[in-house]
């Protein structure tokens, strides 16, 4: 039987998990994991049954879970929920420990690039370099990337991902001029990936994202074709500035393979290293923005 002390630490740790569960669902909004905000959506955030659904559990046992009922939680829910809340690596923590759980998947990538990371992208200029994750978010890249394909800098930050802009942007199709071959190994590579990431609500938006803005993501889908990630080779970029770039591309792994990477892209031949040269001179001579 459990002591009154006991008791007591017990009921303070579910009643923290039940806020702490409050505070993250209330700052999600839904357009972040693929819901339609709505007309008459009054609480902050998501409501208890989108938390549910998105977790693939009962809306009853979700809300006694927020109101601090003593039910058993398994780590395969927790996971689905902390998921479901795009909790970071310290919130995922965070929510096991109160919950008196082991985490099933410690460790699991973040989504953020270090000062110093970002310091050696700025110093490999002018060999373009970017950081990007498993789903293809452009995390951070040097001011030779950014012109690169397209002004960067111009996007949206939802728009900064290589296959939506490989898929989408007229200035990428243009750009990678062995395009077939490369939109097909990004949608496999894609596939793979979404794998261990099958029920994350960031990657659902983004696969049906792509899935409604182009047919031929579509069509490339539909083969369920699949590749992890390949060896370095020669690849070729058509620059609207400078011309046609021979590049050997490079990953260097920043966590777990699947997972965060520095990709550089150095010049082939002297003539590509002379065309990049050019292209950081033109970056650099741009007038710069002010509000």
């Amino acid at each position: 039987m459990m002591t009154t002390g006991r008791a007591e630490h017990h009921d303070v740790r579910r009643g923290e998990l039940a806020a702490f569960l409050r505070s993250r669902r209330e700052r999600v909004v839904p357009e972040q994991v693929g819901l339609p905000r709505g007309r008459r959506r009054r609480t902050p955030g998501l409501r208890r049954e989108e938390v549910a659904q998105l977790s693939a559990v009962g809306v009853t046992w979700y809300t006694w879970l927020e109101q601090g009922r003593d039910i058993h939680v398994s780590a395969q829910v927790l996971d689905a929920i902390a998921r479901a809340l795009l909790l970071d690596p310290n919130e995922r923590e965070h929510l096991f420990t109160l919950a008196g759980v082991a985490d099933p998947a410690p460790g699991t990538e973040c989504a953020t690039v270090s000062d110093p990371i970002r310091t050696l992208l700025r110093q490999l200029e002018p060999i373009p370099a970017c950081v990007q994750n498993s789903r293809y978010d452009l995390l951070a890249y040097n001011r030779t990337y950014g012109n690169l394909l397209c002004d960067l800098d111009s996007l949206a930050p939802q728009e900064r991902n290589c296959m939506w802009l490989a898929f989408t942007h007229p200035g990428w199709e243009r750009g990678l001029v062995d395009r077939e071959e490369v939109i097909r190994a990004m949608a496999a590579k894609f596939r793979s990936a979404m794998a261990e990431h099958i029920a994350e609500p960031a990657w659902k938006h983004m696969l049906g994202r792509l899935q409604e803005a182009s047919p031929e993501f579509r069509e490339i889908w539909e083969r369920h074709e699949v590749m992890r990630t390949t060896p370095g080779r020669t690849k070729r970029f058509l620059n609207t500035h400078v011309g046609l770039l021979h590049l050997d591309y490079q990953i260097m792994w920043l966590g777990p393979r699947q997972g965060p990477r520095m990709i550089t892209y150095v010049p082939a031949d002297a003539e590509s290293r002379a065309r990049l040269e050019r292209l950081q001179e033109l970056t650099l001579a741009r007038p710069v923005a002010t509000a």
